[in-house]
């Protein structure tokens, strides 16, 4: 739902974008809809370990963020996968400074 709601660019609402250069609107665009991608993935992975381990009975199963993007790490395109989610984490910060800056309040 994240990552949807980044896409379909949702934020667009709750920015002020009449102060926002063109350029900057871009920029704003590209960090939101990557950034929030990337936070969504990140966050569906976490997920799917929480609802199979309830559904194995297994709590244990379940993971937090670290123990996710450990799990990213241990596939065959780990350190590849791992530093697309780190590049898209990362825009994800750029667009919360933007949040903050033209937010409408």
């Amino acid at each position: 739902w994240i990552a949807v709601r980044a896409v379909l660019r949702k934020y667009h609402d709750k920015l002020r974008l009449g102060q926002m250069s063109p350029r900057t609107r871009r920029l704003v665009d590209v960090t939101g809809v990557a950034g929030g991608a990337a936070r969504g993935l990140v966050f569906a992975v976490a997920g799917v370990f929480a609802v199979r381990a309830a559904i194995d009975y297994e709590p244990d199963r379940a993971k937090g963020l670290d123990d996710t993007l450990r799990s990213l790490a241990e596939t065959p395109l780990g350190p590849w996968l791992l530093a697309c989610v780190a590049a898209g984490l990362v825009l994800f910060g750029v667009f919360s400074f933007a949040m903050a800056r033209w937010r409408r309040v």
